[in-house]
C-alpha cells in the first residue's frame, strides 16, 4: 500500500462520464483525479475495437455541447461514426482541454470505503495505490462490466476466443478461417456482416431474436457539416425537450388511430432514414399494445422480404414481446448477411450449447468445426461495473448489499447510506433510453453546481435520504408501468444475467421531463438530500 493522495473529488472512468466531469469539476476550482483502468481514454469505446463497432445515435448528437469551439472545429465523417472515429474524438478532446494531466492511467478501482468521522472516501485499486477524496463520482458507464457465457471446455478451445468488448487492439485476420459468432445483440448485429465477408465459413449461434433498424449509414458532405454548424445551439434545444435526447419528436397521434396507408408511408419514411428514430415514429409505440403491434409487423414484414430461406427467416424474426421492449440493434446489412452461403443461424432455444472441445463448439444435435470464437455476449448492463468493486458505505453496509433486489438510487444520481457517492447516469435516471451524452451533460452540469454550492457553505457531506430513495423508486416504477417495457425480456429489466433481480432500471419518463426534475430539486434547495455542515468536529443537518 502507499501513502494516499488527497484530492477533493475522485472519478472513477475516463470514459465520456469520466472526461466531462473532470473538465467541468476542474472548472469549479476543485482538485480532481480521474482513475482508469485502461491506458487511454474513450470508455466503452477504447475497448470495444470489433469489427463494425460504431454508435446508433448520430454522430453530431453524440458528441460535447458545452463547447462551441469543439463543435466547430471537429469534422465527422460518417452520420454514425465508427470506433476509431469516435475514439479519435474522445482523444482529441482530452488533448484540446488538458485533461491527460488529470487521469491517471491502468488503475482499476477494488475498494471504495466511507470513513464517517472524516466524511471522505479512500480508494484503493489493483495497484495498491490509494486515493482520499471528499467526494467519489463513479462514471464507470452502464455498458462497460463485460459478460461470458458459462461454458464447459470453453478453456481448452485450440483457437483463439475473443470478446467483443475486449476486442484486441491489434489487427485480427479471419480470412479464410471457420468463425463462429454467439450472440446476435446490437454488437453482434454490427459485427456479423463484417466478419461474414472476410471467413470462409460463419456460424452464428442464437438465443433469441430482436427488431433490428436500418441505420442507412453514410458520409457526412462538406455541405451537411456547414448546415449542421449553423444551426448546432438550435439543434442541441430540440435534442434538449425530445423525450430520447435524440431530437425526434413523436406524431401525437396513435399508431392504432392513423390510417393504415398513411402510418405505412411514415414507417417506410423513418426504415428508410431515422436510424433510431424509428421508435419514435408515434408517440404511443411503447405504450399502447396495438400501435406497437402495427410496427413490430411492419419489421417483420421487412425482414421477410430480405431473408430469402423460410427456415432462417423465421429464425431471425421476434416474436412475443413488444417491439421496442428491448433496445433495437441499428444495422447496416444484419439481415442481408443471412443471405450469403458461408453464413448459418444455429438456434440455440431448440440446441443448446453442450460445450466446445479443442476445435469445434457442440449444441445438443450437432457439432460445428471452429478455428476462431467471438463472443458478442454483451455486458451486465447498469449495475455491473458499480457493484464488482467493493464499496462501502455509512455503518460498513456494502452497495451489494444494499443493491441486492435491484438498484435504489435518487435520481439516478445518489444512493442512501452513500454519502458523499455520486452515479453519472446512473440506474434510475435515463441513461441507456436517452441520448447517453446528453444525459451524461445533464447529471455532470447540475453536479458541478451542487459541489460548488456545498463547497461554497462549508458543507462536508451530502447524502441521499431514504425517504426520497424510496419516493423516487417508487416514481421510477411507476413510469415504467405506464409503458411496455417490463412486458420484454432485456439488460433494462435485468435479464442479461442470470439471478440478477428482475427489476426495471432506467428512468422511462423522458429527458425532458427528467431534466425538469433536476431543475426542481435544484431550486427547492436540493430536496431530497440531507446536506450537513461540520461544526466542532461534529456533523449537524443544514437542511
Amino acid at each position: 500500500m502507499t501513502a494516499p493522495e488527497t484530492v477533493d473529488v475522485l472519478v472513477v472512468g475516463a470514459g465520456f462520464a469520466g472526461m466531462r466531469a473532470l473538465h467541468a469539476l476542474r472548472g469549479q476550482g476543485m482538485s480532481v483525479v480521474v482513475l482508469e483502468a485502461g491506458d487511454d481514454v474513450g470508455g466503452v469505446w477504447y475497448w470495444n475495437r470489433y469489427p463494425g463497432a460504431r454508435c446508433d445515435v448520430e454522430s453530431y448528437d453524440y458528441s460535447y455541447s458545452f463547447s462551441e469551439e469543439l463543435e466547430q472545429e471537429w469534422r465527422w465523417n460518417e452520420r454514425f461514426a465508427a470506433q476509431p472515429e469516435i475514439l479519435r474524438y474522445a482523444q482529441h478532446v482530452a488533448d484540446h482541454f488538458g485533461l491527460r494531466r488529470d487521469i491517471v492511467f491502468g488503475q482499476q478501482m477494488t475498494s471504495a470505503t466511507y470513513d464517517e468521522q472524516a466524511a471522505r472516501w479512500t480508494v484503493t485499486t489493483h495497484t495498491g495505490c490509494v486515493w482520499d477524496a471528499q467526494f467519489l463520482v463513479m462514471a464507470v458507464g452502464n455498458l462497460s462490466a463485460t459478460k461470458a457465457p458459462d461454458i464447459a471446455g470453453l478453456d481448452i478451445f485450440a483457437g483463439r476466443v475473443f470478446h467483443t468488448a475486449r476486442w484486441p487492439h491489434e489487427p485480427v485476420d479471419l480470412t479464410g478461417l471457420r468463425v463462429g459468432v454467439i450472440g446476435t445483440g446490437s454488437s453482434g448485429a454490427q459485427l456479423i456482416p463484417i466478419v461474414a465477408q472476410q471467413t470462409a465459413h460463419l456460424t452464428v449461434f442464437q438465443r433469441s431474436a430482436n427488431f433490428s433498424i436500418p441505420a442507412c449509414n453514410g458520409p457526412v458532405s462538406d455541405e451537411r457539416d456547414a448546415e449542421v454548424k449553423a444551426a448546432y445551439a438550435e439543434r442541441r434545444a430540440i435534442a434538449q425537450n425530445s423525450p430520447s435526447g435524440l431530437g425526434f419528436m413523436p406524431d401525437r397521434a396513435s399508431a392504432a388511430a392513423a390510417d393504415p396507408e398513411e402510418r405505412r408511408a411514415r414507417f417506410e419514411q423513418a426504415w428508410a432514414g431515422a436510424g433510431f428514430g424509428f421508435l419514435f415514429t408515434y408517440h404511443d409505440l411503447l405504450l399502447d399494445e396495438a400501435s406497437n403491434a402495427t410496427a413490430a409487423e411492419f419489421c417483420r414484414e421487412k425482414i421477410a422480404a430480405i431473408v430469402k430461406d423460410p427456415r432462417t427467416r423465421e429464425l431471425l424474426t421476434p416474436h412475443g414481446f413488444p417491439f421496442g421492449g428491448k433496445r433495437p440493434s441499428v444495422d447496416s446489412g444484419y439481415f442481408e448477411t443471412f443471405n450469403r452461403d458461408n453464413v448459418m443461424l444455429v438456434d440455440l432455444r431448440a440446441t443448446p450449447i453442450r460445450d466446445v472441445t479443442p476445435t469445434s463448439l457442440r449444441t445438443t444435435d450437432a457439432e460445428y468445426p471452429l478455428d476462431v470464437l467471438i463472443l458478442a455476449t454483451g455486458f451486465d448492463a447498469f449495475t455491473g461495473a458499480l457493484l464488482r468493486p467493493d464499496i462501502t458505505g455509512r455503518g460498513g453496509h456494502s452497495l451489494r448489499e444494499a443493491w441486492s433486489t435491484g438498484p435504489r438510487t435518487y435520481l439516478g444520481l445518489g444512493v442512501a447510506g452513500f454519502p458523499n457517492l455520486f452515479v453519472i447516469a446512473g440506474p434510475g435516471s435515463p441513461s441507456l433510453l436517452s441520448n447517453v451524452l446528453l444525459s451524461i451533460e445533464h447529471h455532470v452540469d447540475w453536479l458541478a453546481v451542487l459541489l460548488r454550492t456545498a463547497v461554497a457553505d462549508g458543507i462536508v457531506e451530502i447524502e441521499a435520504t431514504e425517504e426520497a430513495q424510496d419516493r423516487w423508486v417508487e416514481h421510477v416504477n411507476r413510469r415504467a408501468q405506464e409503458t411496455l417495457y417490463p412486458r420484454a425480456p432485456s439488460y433494462y429489466m435485468g435479464d442479461d444475467l442470470p439471478g440478477k433481480p428482475r427489476v426495471f432500471m432506467p428512468y422511462s419518463g423522458g429527458v425532458r421531463d427528467y431534466r425538469r426534475i433536476l431543475e426542481q430539486v435544484e431550486r427547492d434547495g436540493y430536496e431530497g438530500f440531507a446536506l450537513r455542515r461540520s461544526l466542532l468536529g461534529e456533523t449537524v443537518p443544514v437542511r
